[in-house]
C-alpha cells in the first residue's frame, strides 16, 4: 500500500528524507518555509526543500505563520485539500498547532537528530559533537504538543567519529533518517508500529547556535578546543585572531588522536595558550592551556580556506622572528 504524504521541511538535512519519500510513496504535497534573503547580494532564495520539491513536480506551499486564525485556517484548507494518511516533518522551523497535528489519521511523525531524549531542541548535532558523546543517532516520533517529547517509533544509533564535523555528521544522520523513517511508515501501514513514551531521566537540550560561542579561547583544553572547531564546521565556524585580524578554523584533531593530545603545561613548555609551535606531518601544533592542538585547515578574512602548510608558508618569516601567537578576536567573519 502507498500512503499520501504531506511533508514539511526546511534545510539540506530535510532533503534526503523527501527523496526517499518521493520513490516509496504518495507525496500530495509540501510545506517549507518562504524564500529569504541570502549571500551578499541578499537575494530570494528558495529552501533547499522547495527546490527538491520543484524539480520533483511537487506541489508546494510556503506559511509565514501558523498562528491567527486566518494564517492557520488558510494551512488547514491547503492541507484537507492535500487529503493525506500521514505528515512527516524534519527541521521544517515552524511549531505544528495540535489542529494540524490532529489532521492526517496517522499523525505526524518528526525525524529528529539525536537519541531522544538527549539532545532535543534545535542544535542536536552540533551539541552531541561538542559535549564529546560516543554515539549519536536518528529517532522518528510521534509529534505531541511539546519540544521534541513525542512518543519514540524507532531510533537508528552512530557512532561518531574522532574526524567528523558537524557537516559531515549532519549528512550521515540525514541519510540515515530516510532509511529509518521508510521502515516506519511500513510498520504504520501494516499496523505493528510501536511508540514508546521517552525516558524521564537523561534529558538535554540543544540551544540554537550562535556567532559568539564559535570564537577559541585557547587557555582550553585541547580535546575540547578541537571538539568545538569540529561542531561548528561549516557554521558558524571556530575563530581566533592573528595579527588582530579574524581567522576561521575549518579542521583540526588531536597528536596522535590522544583523547586530550599532548600536555603542554604539565611537561614545563614554555609556549603561551595560542602559540604556533610549528608544523607536523601537515598539521599547525598549537599550545593550549592543557594539551597541544593541530589545526589542519584555516581561513584569513576575505580568502579561501587553505591547509595548514600554505597557511604557515603565506606568512613568510625569518628564523629570528618571534613566534606567532593566535588570541580572541572580538570581530565575526561572515
Amino acid at each position: 500500500m502507498t500512503l499520501r504524504v504531506i511533508y514539511a521541511g526546511t534545510p539540506a538535512f530535510a532533503v534526503p528524507p523527501l527523496a526517499a519519500l518521493r520513490a516509496n510513496h504518495d507525496v500530495s504535497g509540501v510545506l517549507t518555509q518562504p524564500d529569504r534573503p541570502a549571500g551578499r547580494g541578499r537575494q530570494l532564495t528558495a529552501s533547499p526543500v522547495k527546490e527538491f520539491a520543484l524539480q520533483q513536480g511537487l506541489p508546494v506551499f510556503q506559511p509565514v505563520t501558523l498562528r491567527g486564525e486566518e494564517a492557520l485556517g488558510a494551512t488547514l484548507q491547503q492541507l484537507r485539500e492535500w487529503r493525506a494518511d500521514v505528515m512527516v516533518v524534519v527541521a521544517y522551523g515552524l511549531i505544528l498547532p495540535q489542529a494540524v497535528l490532529n489532521l492526517p489519521r496517522l499523525g505526524c511523525l518528526n525525524i529528529h537528530a539525536s537519541l531522544l531524549p538527549r539532545w532535543r531542541g534545535a542544535a542536536p548535532i552540533q551539541r552531541a559533537l561538542q559535549a564529546g558523546d560516543a554515539t549519536t543517532g536518528v529517532s522518528i516520533m510521534q509529534m505531541d504538543a511539546g519540544l521534541d517529547t513525542g512518543a519514540v517509533l524507532a531510533e537508528q544509533a552512530l557512532r561518531i567519529e574522532a574526524t567528523d564535523t558537524g557537516g559531515s555528521l549532519h549528512d550521515r544522520l540525514s541519510a540515515a533518517g530516510a532509511v529509518l523513517l521508510i521502515d516506519v511508515l511500513r510498520m504504520l501501514e501494516a499496523g505493528t508500529a510501536r511508540a514508546t513514551p521517552q525516558s524521564s531521566g537523561g534529558i538535554s537540550y540543544a540551544a540554537k547556535l550562535s556567532r559568539s560561542e564559535a570564537r577559541i579561547d585557547w587557555n582550553g583544553d585541547a580535546a575540547h578546543i578541537d571538539r568545538q572547531i569540529r561542531a561548528f564546521n561549516p557554521w558558524p565556524a571556530a575563530e581566533t585572531s592573528l595579527h588582530g585580524q579574524p581567522v576561521k578554523l575549518l579542521g583540526s584533531r588531536l597528536p596522535g588522536g590522544e583523547a586530550g593530545g599532548d600536555d603542554v603545561n604539565s611537561r614545563g613548555h614554555p609556549a603561551a595558550p595560542g602559540t604556533v609551535l610549528g608544523l607536523h606531518d601537515e598539521a599547525l601544533r598549537v599550545a593550549c592551556g592543557s594539551g597541544v592542538l593541530e589545526l589542519l585547515e584555516l581561513q584569513r578574512a576575505g580568502r579561501k580556506p587553505v591547509a595548514a602548510r600554505e597557511f604557515l608558508n603565506a606568512e613568510r618569516r625569518g628564523a629570528d622572528a618571534p613566534p606567532l601567537v593566535f588570541g580572541v578576536t572580538d570581530a565575526v567573519l561572515t
